[in-house]
C-alpha cells in the first residue's frame, strides 16, 4: 500500500511536469507567454514605482520636501541611486507623484459618493463635505508637506488640472441627476460644475487651516440653504 502511494505521488508529480512543460509550450506558440511576461514585468515596475513614491512621501512628511535629497530616498528605499533616477528624473519630479497619488485616494473616496443611493441633493452636500474633510486629511497626515503644500501653491495646482477634470465630470453627474429628478434647474451642468468645484477649492486654505472649518461644521444647515436657495430673500 505504502509502495503504490509512493509510486502515485512520482506518477503524479511527473504528469503535472509534463502538462507544465505543454502548457508553457502552447503559450510560447501563441504568443500569450510573451504577453504574460510583459504583465508580470509591468506589474513589477509598478510595484517598485508605488514604493519608491511612498517611500519618498514618508520621508517628505517627517522632514520636509527642502531637507529630502534624492540620496536620502534611494538609501531608505534600499534600491540605489540609479534604480531611483530610473523611474524619477528628480526629487520634484518623485514629489508631483506623491501629490498624484494623494489626488487619487482623494478620487476615490469620491467617486464612493457618486455611487450611493442618494436623492441628487443628499449626494451633493456629502460630496461637498466629503471633499473638504479629505483634502484637509491629505495635507494634515503629511506632517511637514503642509508647509509646502502652502508655499508651492501653483506647482500643486499644476499637479491638480487631471484631478480638476475628473470631479468637474463627477459633480456634472450629480446635477444632472438632480436636473433628470426635477431637484436642480440648471441650464449648463458643465458650468455649474466648474463653479461648485472651483469654488470649493478658493476655501480650502483657510478650511485646512482650520479657520472655516469648525464654522462649517456647526452651520451645516445655513450652508445647505445657502447652496440650494442663494441669498436671495424668496
Amino acid at each position: 500500500m505504502q509502495n503504490y502511494s509512493k509510486s502515485f505521488k512520482v506518477s503524479t508529480a511527473i504528469s503535472v511536469k509534463k502538462l507544465s512543460s505543454k502548457f508553457l509550450e502552447i503559450l510560447r506558440k501563441t504568443g500569450y507567454f510573451c504577453v504574460l511576461r510583459k504583465r508580470a514585468t509591468k506589474m513589477g515596475i509598478l510595484k517598485t514605482r508605488d514604493m519608491l513614491v511612498d517611500v519618498a512621501r514618508k520621508l517628505f512628511a517627517a522632514s520636509g520636501k527642502d531637507n529630502i535629497t534624492m540620496n536620502d530616498i534611494a538609501y531608505a528605499s534600499k534600491k540605489g541611486r540609479r534604480t531611483l533616477y530610473t523611474y524619477f528624473k528628480s526629487k520634484n519630479d518623485i514629489y508631483l507623484a506623491v501629490i498624484d497619488r494623494e489626488l487619487s485616494l482623494l478620487l476615490e473616496k469620491l467617486e464612493t459618493v457618486v455611487q450611493k443611493e442618494l436623492s441628487p441633493d443628499k449626494m451633493l452636500i456629502d460630496y461637498i463635505f466629503t471633499r473638504q474633510y479629505a483634502v484637509r486629511e491629505s495635507i494634515t497626515r503629511n506632517g511637514s508637506l503642509r508647509a509646502n503644500f502652502f508655499r508651492d501653491i501653483y506647482e500643486v495646482e499644476h499637479a491638480r488640472r487631471r484631478a480638476d477634470i475628473l470631479e468637474i465630470k463627477m459633480i456634472q453627474k450629480i446635477l444632472d441627476k438632480g436636473v433628470l429628478s426635477g431637484q436642480f434647474d440648471c441650464k449648463d451642468t458643465s458650468l455649474y460644475a466648474m463653479i461648485i468645484l472651483y469654488s470649493l477649492k478658493g476655501i480650502e486654505t483657510p478650511f485646512i487651516r482650520e479657520r472655516i472649518s469648525k464654522h462649517m461644521e456647526k452651520e451645516k444647515e445655513q450652508i445647505i440653504h445657502l447652496i440650494f436657495n442663494g441669498i436671495k430673500k424668496h
